[in-house]
């Protein structure tokens, strides 16, 4: 996994836009944020899982996920080491990621009646 391709899969969410925080690309949905890109250096990336999703991708593919240190990582901050990483994945993480901060009119498809 390339940053460029993290940096795709990401901004492949419905209305997500990329900023800047603390010097790094961060992405964002409605203003909040669900995943970042070279932080603490340029061979990672962060998802922002719930507790639960970070323990099972963590426990299912140990060498790509690994929480982050204290309360951000209580939280669901969880590191992805960008050269383990796969394509299918990533994009399971970082939806998921989306839809952990994604306003509910987002998450939820539309009733078509």
């Amino acid at each position: 996994m390339t940053p460029a391709a993290f940096r795709k899969l990401a901004l492949s969410h419905h209305e997500t836009e990329e900023r800047q925080h603390m010097n790094h690309p961060d992405f964002r949905v409605a203003g909040k944020i669900f995943a970042t890109l070279g932080y603490p250096d340029k061979t990672r990336g962060m998802v922002k899982l719930s507790p639960e999703d970070q323990h099972y991708f963590s426990k299912d593919y140990p060498d790509i996920f690994i929480p982050v240190k204290g309360a951000w990582g209580r939280r669901g901050a969880t590191s992805v080491q960008l050269k383990a990483a796969k394509k299918e994945v990533l994009a399971k993480a970082i939806a998921a990621a989306w839809r952990n901060v994604a306003p509910r009119r987002l998450v939820q498809p539309k009733n078509s009646t």
